[in-house]
This record gives structure tokens, sequence and C-alpha cells, in this order.
């Protein structure tokens, strides 16, 4: 057998004993679950893992809920988390342990405003991890030594308009795999899909707050979502100052200005960069 490509792995290893959908229950993992389900999609997964931040939009659970319920997907949806990330936050504007989220600060140097990002670790530790700890569970690898070899395939609901996020597993243990690029399939393809089949279409998924959302996303929360927009001016304004590690003040909107007060006009987005190609892994936003 010749030996699988790190980004189009083989599905036929027969030493594979596990096969898990990362499930974000945004528009591209919808739309693999869904693909699966109707066998388009193969070898059937054995489940799908969602990590929940405790911080996702009211919409995201209610879809969630939906892909769980009775005759939607043939195979069980396991949730994990890690905590919840709002109130991590809440914490750690009093100096308390947090995992760094891609927010912007400002600070002034020689009476000039440098405008910088914060390295991300959420990603990691509210999505990577726990999903590391509940597939290595379902393998029987727990407290066990890793095998030399892949045992198994983690499929991601990455697009073929995003294969920048593609990275190879770092686990000698297990073999990530993209279903939608391999079938050249974009978002807009997925979301076709959906509507070809009389499906719901899945809200974003991500977290309220997160600072790689586009401008055009921060207006459809302002203007559709309340609950959420407020909560998201909440905490912009909760980290402003404190965060322990960084100098400056703390924003989730990249003009580094309150949210309520950034420029969210469809004027702003022109030329704006897409910082999902920062999400590296490729975990968030599916």
């Amino acid at each position: 057998m010749n030996a699988p490509s790190p980004f189009f792995p083989a599905t036929d290893d027969p030493r594979i004993r596990l096969r898990i959908l990362s499930l974000g229950a945004g528009v591209q993992s919808t739309t693999l679950a869904l693909m699966a389900a109707h066998g388009i999609v193969g070898p059937m997964p054995d489940c799908a893992i969602f990590a929940d931040t405790g911080w996702e939009p009211r919409a995201v659970y209610e879809h969630l809920d939906w892909l769980m319920s009775p005759n939607v997907l043939p195979f069980p949806v396991h949730i994990v988390s890690a905590g919840n990330i709002r109130d991590d936050l809440a914490r750690a504007t009093q100096g308390g342990r947090w995992a760094s989220i891609p927010a912007f600060t400002r600070a002034e140097q020689r009476g000039k405003a440098q405008i910088g990002m914060i390295r991300r670790q959420c990603t990691k530790e509210y999505k990577i991890v726990p999903i590391r700890r509940k597939v290595r569970e379902l393998a029987g690898l727990t407290r066990r030594r890793s095998p030399d070899h892949a045992v198994v395939e983690q499929w991601i609901g990455i697009s073929a308009d995003e294969v920048l996020r593609m990275k190879p597993s770092f686990e000698c243990w297990q073999v990530n795999r993209w279903p939608l690029v391999e079938r050249h399939m974009s978002r807009q393809d997925c979301l076709a899909w959906l509507q070809r089949h009389g499906y719901p279409e899945p809200p974003k998924s991500s977290c309220v707050g997160c600072p790689f959302h586009s401008d055009a996303m921060w207006r459809a929360m302002r203007d559709e979502d309340a609950e959420a927009w407020a909560d998201a001016v909440q905490v912009d304004r909760m980290i402003r100052t404190g965060l322990r590690g960084v100098r400056g003040e703390v924003y989730l909107h990249r003009q580094a200005v309150p949210l309520d007060r950034a420029d969210l006009s469809t004027a702003a987005d022109h030329g704006q960069l897409d910082l999902w190609g920062n999400e590296c892994e490729g975990m968030c936003g599916v």
C-alpha cells in the first residue's frame, strides 16, 4: 500500500479503527455530516465531536440540537468542553489565567497609536485539546502509549475556497482528511447542496465575540441578534484593560475602537482582509 498523502490520506487503511468528524455546526461541517449521512462521502464516520466554547450564538446551539435530533444523522454526536471562554475572559480581567484570544491592542508610542494583535491560544485550548482528549478516549488510547502509525482519521469541514487552512495532523496516531476539498466543494457549493436537499442554512459557527469577525458579520449581529450584540459590546468594554501580560487597551474590533463605535458601514469593508486565514488549525468557523 502506498503511503497516504498528508492532505488526501487513503481511506482504506485497515489500521484506521476510528473515523470522527469535527463538527462546528457551521455550513461546511454540517454539509459534510449530512453528505456522510446520505452515503455520498464515506466510509461512514463513527461519530462527530462538537467542542463547545460556551460562547456560541444561540442559533448555533439550536442548529446543533436539530443535528442531534432523531433521524438526522446516523452516527452519534459527542459534545466536549474545556470551559466557558466568556467566563474565563471575565476572570482574566481580574488577573486570572486565560487562553488568549486574537484581540487587538492599542498603545501610544511617541504620540502615535500602535495597533497590534494578541497571539491566539483559544482555538487550541477550547477546540483542539478537548477534541483530542475525546478522540483518544474513543480510540482506546487514554493513558496508553500512542501507536507509531495512524489509527484515527479525523474529518475537517474546510472547503475548497479555504485550502490555506489545511494542515496535516501533528499526531502520529491520527491523520486529517478534508472530504469537501477532495470533492472541490466551496462554501457556496455547500449552501447549494443543502438547499437542493431541503436542509436549513446553518448559522456561522464562531464565538459571539470572535475578533476574526468581518464587518459584515458584526453588522449582521448588530442588526439581527440584539442579545449577542449587547453581549459582545459588554465583553469588549470588560477586556479593555487589566489583562495579564497585555500592554495597552484591548478591543474586539480590528479598528481598535470600542465595538459600538466601530465603523461597520459597507464602505469600511472595502479591501478588508479575511482574518479567518489566521485560524490555521481549521477548527473554528466551519
